[in-house]
């Protein structure tokens, strides 16, 4: 199982490096590796268990955070109104996005970022993604709001990025172009 010991924290030079793509099929032990992932993901979010471990709660997980660096994520996230979002990918790529843009009022955060960072961080709104779930399948899934927001934040891992350099230095509360209007 994996807990808060095993995230490796800002400085840390797996969270800046470029991940490798997985070669497909993916290995038993990467296979282990993702699902250990999704686990963290979903203990995290149990109060019982996040008390117990002393887990910080997080919706999505990317590989170079448990400091190795092949691309692999891992989100789970239930909406408001209940729909799941439970995604273990291999190799995501961000194939289509919409022009529009928006990003999250209350800011994003990380569990390898144990600070407040505030800004607003562009998104684009909505993307499609192509990846490779658990069994090597290939996958295509449409996303919006946060679930993409999310996805979005995953993928930047694996290309060494966190999600405080995409903040505007100069005015990080500006609003990011192509957000509609209130």
């Amino acid at each position: 199982m994996l807990t808060m010991e095993d995230i490796v924290r800002e400085g840390h030079p797996a969270l800046r490096k470029v991940s490798k793509e997985v070669t497909l099929p993916p290995s038993e032990e990467e296979k282990e590796i993702l699902q250990k992932m999704m686990e963290f993901l979903k203990n995290s979010q149990d109060d019982e268990l996040a008390e117990k471990y002393k887990l910080r709660a997080g919706i999505g997980l990317a590989a170079p955070q448990i400091a190795i660096n092949k691309r692999m994520i891992a989100i789970y996230l239930i909406e408001e109104d209940g729909k799941v979002h439970e995604y273990a990918w291999f190799n995501p790529k961000i194939i289509s996005h919409s022009v529009e843009e928006t990003y999250l009022e209350s800011g994003e955060g990380c569990l390898s970022v144990d600070r407040e960072v505030e800004g607003y961080v562009p998104r684009y709104a909505r993307i499609r993604v192509k990846a490779y779930d658990l069994s090597g399948k290939e996958v295509s899934v449409k996303l919006k709001g946060l679930a993409a927001i999310a996805v979005q934040h995953e993928i930047d891992h694996l290309d060494g990025i966190m999600f405080y350099d995409r903040i505007n230095k100069e005015d990080p509360f500006k609003i990011p172009d192509g957000v509609p209007k209130k």
